[in-house]
């Protein structure tokens, strides 16, 4: 087996979580291998063939994997169905927790200069300062996960973990329009223009579904159905 399989495996053994009852919760190793793929093809862009810079795929892709591995033991958690209501999480503290479970699961599968260098992928990942390709890479994917459907079914899921509906999830939406969450996040948090855009369509497609969704919490087409009818009598 290759050392990169070996380390996947680790990945899903650590992200994959055990529940009471029904099949076990791999919300989080999906996330990991969307991310995974993301990176990769982030990786491909002609913005970064460019830059010339040699970028490490091993150790980058076992960063993605653990990215967010710090979820699984965050101390503001109590139960294990409550973590992933954390899963949008990017702060340094999950980041932290993250290399935590690299040292340990990764201890003694690979070297440990390699151990080192992805928790430098992953502690990178979250400063903007950041002069790492592999860690800009990460964070582009991480972000670009946030902005289109994949977001709001992320979001979705904390919804229904917190006991909330439909309706919560139309006005948090509306918070975040008014206040220009989404705009800020497109204009700072992308690394690669050509990440940027695609980040640009996926949240053109978010707010297609969202503005549905609001129609239909509200009945709004029904209440047009309905004066439409009135004033053809």
């Amino acid at each position: 087996m290759s050392e990169l399989n070996i380390v996947k495996d680790l990945a899903r053994e650590a992200l994959v979580i055990p529940v009471l009852r029904g099949d076990a919760d791999n919300s989080l190793w999906d996330r990991a291998q969307r991310l995974a793929r993301s990176a990769e093809y982030i990786c491909r862009l002609p913005e970064l063939a460019k830059t010339r810079v040699q970028i490490d795929r091993f150790c980058l892709t076992a960063a993605t994997y653990f990215s967010d591995a710090g979820l699984v033991r965050h101390p503001e958690t109590k139960e294990r169905g409550a973590r992933l209501a954390l899963s949008g999480a990017n702060g340094d503290e999950l980041l932290y927790f993250s290399t935590q479970v690299v040292e340990e699961k990764l201890a003694g599968a690979i070297e440990k200069a390699r151990i080192e260098k992805i928790n430098g992928i992953i502690t990178e990942s979250g400063s903007r300062l950041t002069r790492v390709m592999e860690a800009m890479i990460l964070s582009d994917a991480r972000n670009l996960d946030d902005m289109g459907a994949a977001g709001i079914f992320n979001e979705f899921r904390r919804y229904v973990i917190g006991g909330k509906g439909a309706c919560d999830a139309v006005r948090n939406w509306k918070r975040k329009i008014d206040y220009r969450y989404w705009q800020a996040r497109l204009k700072e948090s992308f690394w690669f223009e050509q990440v940027r855009k695609i980040a640009e369509q996926r949240l053109s497609a978010a707010e297609y579904f969202m503005n549905q969704l609001k129609v239909e919490t509200e009945a709004l087409d029904l209440e047009e159905l309905a004066l439409e009818l009135l004033e053809g009598e």
